[in-house]
């Protein structure tokens, strides 16, 4: 015969007269903690029925014990081995809710806690709110068809399928055999007058309904049938609630949040506003060393509904953070994985890709004319060149290309990220190209590209025409590799183009385009490009075609050509 058998008969109504609360506790670690806890709920009138399990040293059991003598209303139930996800900590349940609902007749209502919950509001104040819903089972009851939030993949298939090895110490076999079952169409069935629920295994039911579940003459087949559910201290009560009770609020009074892999999150001493404005009566997970809030709470509460809705959005805002990651930031749980990052880059910038060789007097100019970090070449092969001239950058950022160049990646989202002004760089051939696809596709990127303008340094550059032609093959060689990117469909960046024809044509285009106003008086001037079409006569004539320069020969013809794209 059971300890259930031994229970008051079920009332057939709610329980008249004043609120008594019994508290089940389950303990698998931290006793000295959880024998704290105990003390709480004792002295604010609660019996406290605890578990603890049998894979405790049985030494830290006997310093509970003595911690807690002389305590009345502290009851220790038979103890089991539990493990996660199996029946075992259904089973520790009903052992403790017998013992509490046989030792102490009165009880009106019983809680479900752990170790390492804390009650946040006193417990005459959870009684006074339980009294203000008489006959309501408070206990999250969500049907398994219609839940989002199960993590793993399965919702009605933990009560369909069978589960006899253990998810965390025998993860392969547990994956594989699910497998199994789903080629072979393994289903078991439900038994019949329950229809499977699932929520939080911290509940507060009513006694009534609690001596109900475990007088059930149905009990030893709902309890087969769950035996072989997975996580079953997540849907049994949850279930069979739904068979008993008078009314349920399916919510839970203990607030406990869980994140995108299931885990509990805890609670630090840093959250102690917080849950003090959340006014709810228990909190679950709290970091055994978070003395700030074992010292605080306790507290009277200034609101009488429970309200975890702040907490909800900072949990759900973290969630989603830890998700998607913030926009430009690399984790490491994302970085291997391509283009899983929530955007390449953290805010909008500009590069100007030689424009610098067009207006010789524009790196100077610039700075002060937008509100940016005007930089030169960063990615020049041999320096880095941070705004004014300075050897280290924002966010301590090296001036070291070879540092840079272990991860150009790396150099360049962080720079963005870590500064709050607008960042613009030059760019040109002359630079390490490792970047030209990743800030191609990057919808921050503002590009504005003259074409050709490599030729400008080269054309004064005084050097000997066997140089400057096998300088030219290069850089021409890199711009053309450029423009085939740009011209890809998988462009995502604003991109802004002209020819070196065209700028000489029209040189405040490209200036207009990146000012975005009326150009002050002072504003730079194209280089010098009266030499230009004999050079480039030269270059054609030594066996070098040069391309994307624009038409020399015929400035006019040049002037009524599309600027965007040069198809020369």
């Amino acid at each position: 015969m059971t300890r259930a058998a031994h229970l008051s008969p079920v009332p057939p109504g709610p329980i008249p007269g004043p609120v008594r609360l019994g508290v089940v506790m389950l303990c698998h670690e931290n006793l000295p903690l959880a024998a704290r806890m105990a003390r709480i709920w004792q002295q604010g009138g609660a019996t406290v029925a605890i578990h603890v399990d049998a894979s405790v040293p049985e030494a830290d059991m006997a310093e509970m014990r003595r911690a807690l003598e002389g305590c009345d209303g502290i009851l220790f139930a038979p103890r089991r081995r539990c493990e996660w996800g199996h029946f075992s900590l259904v089973a520790a349940t009903q052992d403790a809710a017998e013992l509490l609902l046989a030792s102490a007749s009165d009880t009106t209502h019983v809680l479900t806690a752990s170790g390492a919950c804390l009650p946040l509001r006193p417990v005459h104040e959870l009684a006074a709110y339980l009294a203000r819903h008489p006959g309501r089972d408070f206990i999250e009851s969500v049907n398994a068809l219609d839940v989002g939030w199960a993590v793993g993949g399965l919702d009605m298939e933990r009560f369909t399928l069978r589960f006899p090895f253990s998810f965390r110490r025998q993860r392969q076999l547990f994956d594989r055999y699910v497998k199994l079952q789903r080629r072979l169409k393994i289903k078991r069935k439900v038994p019949q007058g329950i229809t499977p629920h699932l929520g939080s295994q911290w509940w507060c039911l009513t006694a009534r309904t609690l001596a109900a579940i475990l007088t059930d003459p149905r009990r030893a087949e709902f309890d087969r049938f769950f035996h072989r559910v997975w996580i079953p201290d997540e849907s049994y009560f949850q279930t069979l609630a739904r068979r008993h009770t008078l009314g349920i609020e399916s919510r839970s009074l203990t607030l406990s949040k869980f994140d995108a892999q299931g885990k509990p999150y805890v609670f630090y001493d840093d959250h102690r506003d917080m849950l003090m404005q959340s006014g709810c009566f228990v909190a679950r997970k709290i970091w055994p060393r978070a003395e700030g809030l074992y010292a605080a709470f306790p507290a009277q509460s200034r609101t009488e509904e429970p309200d975890s809705y702040l907490i909800d959005q900072l949990i759900d805002s973290a969630v989603a953070r830890r998700n998607l990651g913030r926009p430009g930031l690399y984790m490491q749980s994302r970085f291997p994985r391509k283009d899983a990052e929530n955007g390449k880059t953290a805010a909008p910038y500009t590069v100007l890709y030689g424009l610098a060789e067009a207006y010789p007097g524009l790196p100077d100019w610039l700075p002060g004319k937008v509100d940016a970090d005007v930089h030169g070449h960063l990615f020049a092969e041999h320096e880095v060149e941070f705004s004014a001239g300075r050897r280290i950058g924002p966010g301590g950022l090296a001036g070291s290309p070879a540092v840079r160049d272990l991860d150009p990646q790396g150099f360049l989202t962080s720079l963005i990220r870590v500064t709050k002004r607008p960042q613009m760089f030059q760019f040109s051939p002359r630079d390490r190209q490792s970047l030209n696809w990743f800030m191609a596709t990057d919808p921050n990127m503002r590009l504005l590209v003259i074409t050709g303008a490599w030729a400008v340094p080269l054309l004064h550059s005084g050097m000997p025409f066997d140089d400057v032609r096998r300088a030219a093959a290069i850089f021409q060689r890199r711009e053309l590799a450029f423009l085939e990117i740009l011209d890809s469909v998988w462009v995502k960046a604003d991109v802004h183009r002209w020819n070196l024809a065209q700028v000489g044509t029209d040189p405040k285009a490209p200036l207009a385009a990146l000012l975005g106003a009326d150009l002050p008086k002072d504003h730079p001037q194209v280089a010098d490009l009266s030499g230009m079409r004999p050079f480039l006569d030269r270059l054609r004539n030594a066996g070098l075609r040069p391309r994307k320069l624009g038409d020399f020969r015929h400035p006019q013809r040049t002037a009524r050509a599309p600027l965007l794209k040069d198809a020369s």
